[in-house]
């Protein structure tokens, strides 16, 4: 008797090894025979899931997209006040840690890949829009009686310095340790009166 596919199973060995190889490797190694390799499979199976690399860049950034919302749910209902939940989902997109900074170096990937490509760049816009209108209500419950204006520059402000920390700590994580990572967030959200 043959053998039945797992398509659950597949699937999931398939994006592990997108993300590994996007990670570890980097965007110019993203191909449907890595892809197969690293998955075990055949390309033929990769390409019935994802036709092209494009597809596969796509998967990624959903991916990346999902892990977060999990993770930035789950800060946000533990978080005691606005103020710590918005520390807790902004530290959390820092590179903190190893996962941490392999997720930034998967954003820039997609990033790089995106460049002079509509529809990847159409994905990261609404993706990281996301980001920004989660950051922004966070703000505003932090601090209700700022106008728009203010809530903006602030959203500014943090997305820009926490994702530029997590790049600039994937390549030189000594000079960009986690610890002076948190203290740069620390020290902006005092500036801003969000501590």
């Amino acid at each position: 008797m043959a053998r039945r596919a797992d398509p659950e199973s597949q699937q999931e060995r398939i994006s592990e090894a997108v993300w590994s190889i996007l990670a570890r490797k980097g965007i110019e190694h993203l191909t449907i025979r890595a892809v197969a390799s690293a998955a075990g499979c055949t390309t033929g199976l990769v390409m019935h899931r994802f036709p092209g690399r494009r597809a596969l860049l796509a998967h990624a950034r959903d991916l990346l997209h999902a892990r977060t919302r999990v993770r930035v749910e789950r800060l946000e209902a533990e978080a005691p006040t606005p103020r710590a939940a918005l520390r807790a989902v902004l530290a959390q997109g820092m590179a903190l840690t190893e996962d941490a900074a392999q997720e930034a170096l998967v954003w820039m990937g997609f990033l790089a890949a995106s460049v002079g490509d509509p529809e990847l760049a159409d994905l990261h816009r609404r993706n990281n829009r996301v980001w920004r209108d989660r950051v922004a209500r966070l703000v505003r419950e932090s601090a209700p009686d700022w106008g728009a204006d203010r809530v903006d520059a602030a959203v500014l402000a943090l997305v820009g310095a926490t994702e530029g920390a997590a790049q600039l700590a994937c390549f030189d994580p000594e000079s960009y340790s986690a610890a002076l990572q948190e203290a740069m967030l620390d020290a902006l959200l005092d500036a801003l009166g969000l501590a």
